[in-house]
């Protein structure tokens, strides 16, 4: 998938996402069809660069956001306590 090609709303929530720290980029690609790198070129181009470092520097083999990583019990990307997202609507914007 061509990163231009991007609708806004799908760009925030990739970004969102990528925020996320429970979020894997496994999760990423099956939702969007980015790769890791897309993923990382798409943060490189949207954020600041303090930001992008300071993104950059804490996923970096953080075992949450690489399924391969995580503990075998961890089967999901997102507290039992947080409200599910309804087709990737962002509930402040319309």
């Amino acid at each position: 998938m061509e990163r231009d090609s991007l609708p806004v709303e799908d760009r925030d929530r990739i970004i969102e996402m990528a925020w996320e720290d429970r979020t894997p980029f496994e999760a990423i690609t099956g939702q969007f069809g980015l790769s890791e790198a897309e993923v990382i070129v798409l943060m490189r181009r949207e954020l600041k660069p303090g930001s992008f470092r300071r993104w950059r520097k804490r996923v970096q083999g953080r075992a949450a956001k690489h399924l391969g990583l995580r503990p075998k019990g961890v089967t999901r990307f997102r507290c039992s306590r947080q409200r599910a997202i309804s087709r990737n609507a962002i509930s402040k914007r319309k």
